[in-house]
């Protein structure tokens, strides 16, 4: 496709897009740039943010994905949580690294979920994309669940669900969202050697 074609797309895209995929990419960069900073704003302002996008992806017929942002919805309240007093004596968390028996664990799970879920929406609904989008919403999951835990590895997960998402919403024609993806990958890249370089500061974190 000719650069053209996509800057055209684009812009037909940004005219078509409702005001709540709008705040919903507002709210999400806003909210993953807090995370890279470990500012606990980043879990309200993220919440508004994947209320926004169940009803984007009602729409885009992406019944995984409205799916695990509705998980989202209540898993935010547990990752604000445990940011505030999940530490020692009910202190401000600090960063860590997952355990390999856990990060095991969460692979069987997330495979398993994978083919469970990517199996029901085959079969059972109009979905499209139903494996990846399965997938994406597993590692998703784990990325999530991991980031409320304050884990360094979390930005890892998340630097290979955003190149996918970026794929899978190049496909639906979702392209302010695609981009959206494409700049939470840089976010990520920074929440990585961010978490890293404290978790340095706290050497009896460091071993796995």
């Amino acid at each position: 496709m000719e650069i053209s074609n996509i800057v055209n797309n684009v812009l037909e895209a940004w005219h078509a897009m409702s005001l709540i995929e709008l705040i919903g990419v507002l709210t999400g960069v806003a909210g993953v740039w807090l995370a890279a900073r470990q500012n606990i704003w980043t879990w309200p302002v993220s919440l508004v943010s994947v209320a926004m996008y169940v009803v984007v992806f009602y729409e885009a017929r992406l019944y995984a994905d409205m799916g695990l942002n509705a998980f989202y919805v209540i898993t935010s309240f547990y990752g604000w949580y445990i940011w505030l007093y999940g530490g020692k004596g009910h202190a401000e968390r600090k960063v860590s690294r997952i355990s390999r028996k856990e990060l095991a664990v969460l692979l069987v799970l997330g495979l398993m979920f994978t083919l469970g879920l990517g199996y029901f929406l085959e079969n059972y609904t109009d979905a499209d994309l139903s494996y990846t989008d399965s997938a994406t919403t597993a590692i998703s999951l784990i990325g999530y669940w991991m980031m409320a835990k304050k884990q360094l590895e979390n930005w890892l997960v998340w630097l290979v669900v955003d190149v996918l998402y970026v794929g899978v919403y190049l496909y639906k024609e979702l392209y302010l969202t695609s981009g959206l993806f494409f700049v939470f990958f840089i976010l990520s890249v920074k929440g990585y050697l961010d978490w890293k370089k404290d978790l340095e500061k706290i050497p009896a974190l460091n071993a796995v």
